[in-house]
């Protein structure tokens, strides 16, 4: 097995021809038969018992030649790709086998996408604005007010219709063109009016009704909803069978005793200033690093493969059905209650997938133009975060990850600390 050829045909698209010696095509023959033979059989065999040559000759000598090719091709193409010193990004693609027999082994032609080439543009001295780092007063009230909110009862209210923030008890059961829908009925559902939980203008409809009401909620569901429903025009019928209000708790220094491991209010605003000062000291330092890289990839020259945001895509989707699995729920039935398609779904993420990897890209460039590399120390102590992180021992985290990955992870954060290091607070 080995490259024949190797040229350059279209931007980030190469044309290989590969060869397989008749020997080793031959050998994966033979492999394809005693794999397929229990399941072959011939006339004056008994199933499974025909030889090699006798199926051959009665099917032909190509009998097995798909079955080989499958066989020999992961091989082959793998090697060839590595002889030629490229980097594919995806399967190669438009393959062609011309000549493919025992006596004169296989040839094949295929396209093979590869990693970009990049030209950097400028990457250290950038400038880019941090932001605040210090918590206000309004950021404490605002977190007191959620700790209230959490910590707040529901009371009935009986003397008034219901307004926006109440929650409303409520039977529901939507139509479109007079018939019932899969999944637009509910019964003693408690929706908090002003969530956002339900379809745009449905909740404001039911503010304004009070306990004991029947009434039509006239909406449109939106263009990006299920596709059997979007842009359709629906009325639900609604009826409400009770309204509460949320009762906050006074802001006391009995309340803090309640919801934290403090005395007073001054304490606990303390605390909270503490701890969002530092929430916030994070997220600028992250805020500047993500506008300097943004810059960093702005600056370069650089055609992506498409299919490179395609995998990234999907490797975000991965990713977040496996959260939802964590949390024993399957993807599909999520989006089912988003009333999304899974294009749409994916759509969402395109983005995302796209500046992700750009940054990558122009990261690992800057990696191989200041030479950066990563030390066993630094690989070391990396396992041991991770050990500490998911207490598991340093050798089940050897086991567990790539170590080409970690290395590749460290020269990556280098890299960041090089183009911030460098940069230049406006």
């Amino acid at each position: 097995m080995a490259l024949k050829s190797s040229n350059k045909i279209d931007t980030n698209v190469y044309e290989i021809e590969v060869t397989v010696t008749p020997e080793v095509f031959t050998d994966a023959c033979k492999s394809a038969f005693l794999k397929q033979r229990k399941s072959i059989q011939i006339p004056g065999f008994r199933k499974g018992k025909a030889t090699q040559g006798m199926i051959e000759k009665v099917y032909g000598e190509a009998a097995f030649y798909e079955e080989a090719l499958e066989i020999v091709y992961p091989e082959a193409v793998s090697k060839a790709i590595e002889e030629a010193g490229i980097r594919s990004v995806d399967s190669p693609y438009d393959l062609e086998v011309p000549v493919m027999s025992k006596a004169e082994g296989v040839e094949m032609k295929m396209k093979v996408t590869v990693y970009p080439e990049v030209k950097l543009g400028e990457y250290k001295g950038l400038k880019a604005a941090m932001l605040p780092t210090e918590a206000t007063d309004e950021d404490v009230d605002a977190e007191i007010d959620t700790m209230r909110d959490r910590n707040a009862r529901l009371i009935s209210v009986e003397d008034r219709a219901a307004q926006m923030g109440d929650t409303a008890e409520i039977d529901f059961e939507g139509f479109v063109d007079g018939v019932a829908f899969e999944g637009g009925k509910g019964e003693n559902y408690p929706l908090e009016l002003g969530s956002g939980s339900f379809i745009p203008g449905f909740e404001e409809q039911v503010a304004g009704h009070s306990a004991g009401d029947e009434f039509d909620v006239n909406v449109t569901f939106p263009d990006e909803y299920a596709p059997e429903l979007a842009g359709k025009d629906a009325v639900f019928k609604c009826k409400i069978h009770e309204i509460k209000t949320k009762e906050l708790p006074a802001l006391d220094d009995e309340f803090v005793k309640d919801v934290s491991e403090f005395d007073t209010l001054d304490e606990l605003k303390a605390d909270i200033k503490k701890q969002l000062s530092e929430k916030k000291e994070e997220e600028a330092k992250k805020d500047f690093e993500n506008q300097l890289i943004e810059q960093v990839v702005d600056n370069m020259e650089c055609e992506v493969p498409e299919c490179m945001y395609d995998h990234r895509t999907d490797e975000m989707i991965n990713e977040y059905s496996y959260r939802l699995q964590m949390q024993g729920m399957d993807l599909n039935t999520y989006l089912s209650y988003l009333g999304q398609d899974m294009e749409t779904f994916k759509a969402s993420f395109r983005t995302s997938a796209e500046n992700q990897v750009k940054a990558s890209i122009a990261l690992e460039a800057i990696v191989e133009a200041e030479k950066i590399e990563s030390s066993e120390d630094e690989i070391e102590a990396e396992i041991k975060k991770l050990a500490e992180q998911y207490q598991m021992e340093a050798d089940q985290i050897k086991n567990a990850v790539s170590l080409q990955q970690l290395e590749s992870d460290i020269k990556t954060r280098k890299a960041v600390e090089l183009i911030v290091n460098s940069a230049v607070k406006e």
